[in-house]
């Protein structure tokens, strides 16, 4: 049986002076987009049952929003192995997913989740992979299908079925 792994990029984050990287929290337009990517999950069936993580704050922050558009209480792991990873690393966390799990988001960062989906796509929606190769930004979710094990995950195994940049609506007081 064919899994999924659904690759996001986090929200838009914000630059405050003096805010180490790793607590950055979301911008404005973060905290409007990443509910757009939960209900384009939703809208998708492309609910997840296991939430990869990375541990920054603008990374939970996106998780927090797009969770509360699911409908569905997946397990989440937190994982430091995942901020500032690069896509064999991430290759790695996700080797480490049990096979009962079918359906995996990972959230995490440039340009470790870009390098990751083109690295893993052996083919796919052509318009798609053009997508994703030309730009990956904040809140763009990939959907992977993954034929074999995650422990046998490797480059080139898997088909990119969708790429998406949800955006979230404007509002203006």
């Amino acid at each position: 049986m064919t899994a999924r792994l659904i690759v996001l990029r986090h929200a838009k984050s914000a630059w405050p002076m003096g805010v180490p990287d790793p607590e950055r929290p979301l911008a404005g337009r973060g905290r409007r987009d990443a509910p757009a990517a939960g209900r384009r999950l939703r809208e998708a069936r492309c609910v997840p049952d296991l939430v990869i993580c990375s541990t920054s704050r603008r990374t939970r922050e996106t998780w927090d929003l797009v969770a509360a558009q699911l409908g569905a209480s997946p397990e989440v792991v937190f994982e430091p192995r995942v901020y500032e990873a690069s896509a064999a690393a991430l290759v790695s966390v996700v080797r480490d997913v049990p096979e009962r799990r079918r359906t995996v988001l990972l959230i995490g960062h440039q340009p470790g989740v870009q390098d990751l989906v083109l690295s893993l796509a052996g083919g796919g929606d052509e318009e798609a992979l053009a997508r994703a190769r030309g730009k990956f930004p904040t809140s763009a979710v990939a959907v992977l299908a993954v034929p074999g094990a995650w422990s046998r995950l490797a480059p080139g195994t898997a088909t990119l079925v969708d790429f998406a940049v949800p955006r979230g609506a404007h509002v203006t007081r």
